[in-house]
């Protein structure tokens, strides 16, 4: 049993699934193990390779496996699922980690730090409190239009006319709606504030993160960009090139080629879609600010826009600023100061 060269695990909340492999890729054992026995398993390969697909709770077991001197591999789901064969089972999907270990152009994940843990925890509680925010101003909007009454679409407008609304006793609200709409607004402020008590603990924490400091030298890339981008590729190191991050962020055309001909379609949307979305929600704050500037950057922007449309010229300011992203973590080359843009996430 001490030839085991790898084991591939498929996680799970109490009982975990280990396929063991020997060097001749021949299964040894894929039997059910409980949480509390997984390491004392473990620990009786010492040699072994342990991979794992990158899912909840990946990141804490790779840690803790690495700690205790294991070289271990998270597999990408979607890789994964190319080696499973028969019908879906923890068995067969223990086998098809083991055996996607063996490929040898499968993109890892690279394993997450507590820090950027810590970070990611912040950031996806922000967004949960963001969606709650427009989950409960839309179903105020869509309770309101029921009497009439047609809210602007801003949440600043928002906020400046759903008082006067619920002030206004001739407006058509009822005792019942008035009151039960209140509730829904005194939600709403409470998120709010959580929201604003969010962002100032993330715009502190990244003004005393040097990396996220060195991004946001970066133009369209704010506190909250600067971090996500940490929190989900750390140094970036798992990149061989900027081109390679800027594919995984999805924001590369398509290609379809068949006969010796190659077309290329919309951007692939593949890759971490946060992280896109704040790339080309910074790459549109930039074309907005760079009117009357004359610089380089801000010259070949603006033909691209004459050239190709506004919206093409976003995707590829994006893709351009995710290069320089790669260059700065991966590299360590410290960016040079832009002008400063307010709007930047």
């Amino acid at each position: 049993m001490n030839n085991i060269m790898i084991v591939g695990i498929d996680l799970a909340k109490s009982v975990f699934q280990v396929c063991g492999l020997n060097q001749a890729r021949k299964v040894m054992f894929n039997r059910g193990v409980s949480r509390a026995k997984l390491l004392t398993l473990l620990r009786t390969y010492p040699g072994a390779l342990i991979a794992m697909e990158a899912c909840g709770s990946a990141h804490h077991w790779a840690r803790t496996l690495a700690s205790m001197g294991y070289e271990v591999r998270l597999i990408p789901a979607q890789h994964v699922k190319a080696f499973c064969r028969g019908n879906k089972s923890d068995v067969h999907d223990a086998l098809a980690i083991a055996e996607s270990v063996f490929r040898p152009d499968i993109h890892e994940v690279a394993v997450k730090s507590l820090e950027q843990q810590d970070i990611q925890t912040l950031l996806r509680i922000r967004t949960r409190h963001k969606d709650s925010r427009k989950n409960t101003v839309n179903q105020i909007r869509g309770l309101l239009s029921e009497y009439g009454l047609v809210m602007p679409k801003t949440i600043v407008q928002f906020d400046r006319h759903l008082p006067v609304i619920l002030e206004d006793g001739d407006n058509g609200l009822t005792p019942i709606a008035r009151i039960a709409i209140s509730e829904l607004y005194e939600q709403h402020q409470e998120v709010s504030r959580k929201i604003v008590k969010a962002d100032q603990q993330l715009k502190q924490l990244a003004q005393g993160h040097e990396i996220a400091k060195q991004l946001m030298c970066i133009r369209g890339i704010g506190p909250i960009t600067s971090l996500a981008l940490f929190a989900s590729v750390g140094t970036a190191q798992q990149f061989r090139n900027a081109r390679q991050f800027a594919a995984w962020l999805g924001l590369v055309p398509k290609q379809h080629g068949t006969g010796g001909q190659m077309k290329l379609g919309s951007i692939s949307k593949r890759g971490n879609c946060y992280l896109r979305l704040l790339l080309i929600h910074g790459a549109r704050t930039v074309m907005n600010w760079m009117k009357d500037k004359r610089d380089v950057f801000s010259v070949w922007a603006k033909a691209l826009v004459e050239r190709r449309g506004k919206h093409k010229a976003i995707v590829a300011v994006a893709n351009k600023t995710a290069r320089m992203v790669w260059v700065v973590l991966q590299k360590g080359v410290e960016a040079l100061p832009q002008p400063h843009l307010s709007a930047a996430m």
